[in-house]
């Protein structure tokens, strides 16, 4: 009995070892090295792993935490460097978390699109449009799609972009 159980707990510790390792290898060490390649991106955390540990078709992108001296624009840049970093790699969706709770989510597509796009197309056009591509957790749009005027469009994108943040992670950091 006590034999059995000691090879139970080391095939726990092994396996749990290797999901670990898988996590760290494929994307949080790519991760690691966005964080450092860029001085700009210098007190965000940030975590990625597997949807649940062990779904590669789900990304969870979990922002950690960030300094009193980051901006909106910093946080969003990593991301879009985090983007361009695994453009080849191909997900279902990607999830948008805060301290380990998911507040958004994108599809994978659209993540591979804007990692493809970051080197050359224009951050604020990128920064308009990305909220109408965002899904609640349950899948319904979290933002419309404005039409109209270039000017009153372009306003009402950046009201989205802003409300976006406060409700991924702005909010809770002030409770």
């Amino acid at each position: 009995m006590k034999k059995s159980l000691i090879i139970i707990c080391a095939f726990v510790l092994v396996v749990t070892i290797g999901i670990y390792g898988f996590n760290y290898f494929r994307l949080q060490s790519q991760m690691n090295d966005v964080l450092k390649g860029d001085p700009r991106n210098e007190g965000v955390e940030v975590s990625v792993h597997f949807g649940n540990y062990v779904n590669p078709s789900i990304l969870v992108y979990d922002l950690r935490s960030i300094s009193g001296t980051n901006s909106m624009a910093d946080v969003f840049r990593v991301f879009l460097q985090f983007a361009e970093k695994v453009q080849s790699k191909k997900f279902d969706v990607v999830e948008l978390a805060f301290r380990g709770k998911t507040k958004f989510k994108i599809r994978g597509d659209y993540f591979q699109t804007l990692g493809k796009e970051y080197s050359w197309q224009n951050p604020v056009y990128t920064a308009r449009t990305f909220p109408e591509n965002l899904m609640n957790p349950d899948g319904s749009r979290a933002y419309p799609k404005w039409t109209g005027g270039w000017l009153g469009v372009a306003g009402k994108q950046m009201e989205d972009f802003n409300d976006f943040h406060k409700k991924w992670y702005l909010e809770d950091m002030v409770k």
